[in-house]
């Protein structure tokens, strides 16, 4: 595998190494998808390492400029990360995006942050931030390394309701279609039982958060009632699964993604057509 140093650069190697497994898994070579799901933990091992090294940047920024942050004083939208490192909510959010891999809503990204990262997340303090991130790219576009921007839809490239995304993301990956939130359930359920196989000692809000996933994923719960999920198992079940809709929900995707990039701006791409029907010269503004 290729050496990456940056937590963006990991993260478009993580979601390739994705796209190839399941790809793999949908035409029968399994061998080529154990291969690839090795090279897919190490990226992600990677990206840790790599967060966790921004982290400690950060916290020593902090203490070598005095920051109220240094000292353990939060301050308004901000909370402990792991590793004791104080982060933006923004970039809280973002490490959740980042683990699951797939669009969320502000009750998943919670759940995440609060089964891997310590310090609270308020799922109320979500309810603004694509708005703030728009408003941002919109007087500044590319400023920033990336932003939290909106899941479109594949039918009028309009802003899903309450889904976010990662603009470092490719578009077809930021799009939903029909088949998209089970794709993108059963996605999230494996990154979140490897992320677990890589902890020593799993804490209780994880294997909650596991066992959630796996009550709708057939064959995740073990046969003897009330034990807690096996995340290999949970894992299994999932990519089992994945196979029967990956390929379809690809297409519809990539189509989507065409039409995208072709019709809207680069704002539009990140938060969204204001028309009914991308590339239409008429047509009522889509609410945000």
């Amino acid at each position: 595998m290729t050496s990456v140093s940056t937590p963006e650069d990991l993260e478009r190697q993580i979601h390739e190494l994705r796209v190839a497994i399941r790809r793999a898994l949908t035409t029968g070579d399994r061998r080529r998808a154990a291969e690839l799901r090795i090279q897919l933990g190490e990226a992600e091992q990677a990206w840790d390492d790599a967060i966790t090294q921004l982290e400690r940047h950060s916290t020593a920024a902090d203490r070598r400029r005095g920051t109220p942050e240094a000292a353990g004083d939060a301050g308004p939208g901000r909370s402990a990360a792991a590793g004791g490192a104080l982060l933006p909510i923004r970039e809280q959010v973002h490490q959740a995006l980042t683990l699951v891999g797939v669009c969320a809503a502000p009750r998943l990204i919670v759940a995440v942050h609060d089964a891997f990262a310590s310090g609270p997340l308020v799922a109320a303090r979500l309810t603004s931030l694509r708005r703030d991130e728009e408003r941002s790219f919109r007087s500044a576009p590319h400023a920033r390394a990336y932003y939290l921007c909106a899941a479109l839809t594949t039918d009028l490239l309009a802003p899903a309701r309450g889904l976010l995304a990662v603009s470092t993301w490719p578009l077809e990956r930021r799009v939903i279609g029909p088949l998209s939130p089970r794709v993108d359930y059963l996605t999230a359920a494996i990154a979140v039982a490897n992320s677990i196989t890589r902890i020593r000692d799993p804490g209780t809000e994880a294997m909650t958060l596991l066992g959630r996933f796996a009550i709708n994923i057939p064959g995740a719960l073990p046969s003897r009632g009330g034990a807690a999920p096996a995340p290999s198992r949970v894992a299994e079940a999932a990519r089992a699964e994945l196979e029967v809709h990956a390929a379809r929900d690809e297409a519809h995707r990539r189509a989507a993604a065409q039409r995208a990039a072709e019709h809207l701006d680069d704002a539009g791409q990140l938060f969204g057509s204001r028309l009914r029907s991308a590339g239409s010269g008429s047509g009522q503004a889509a609410g945000s």
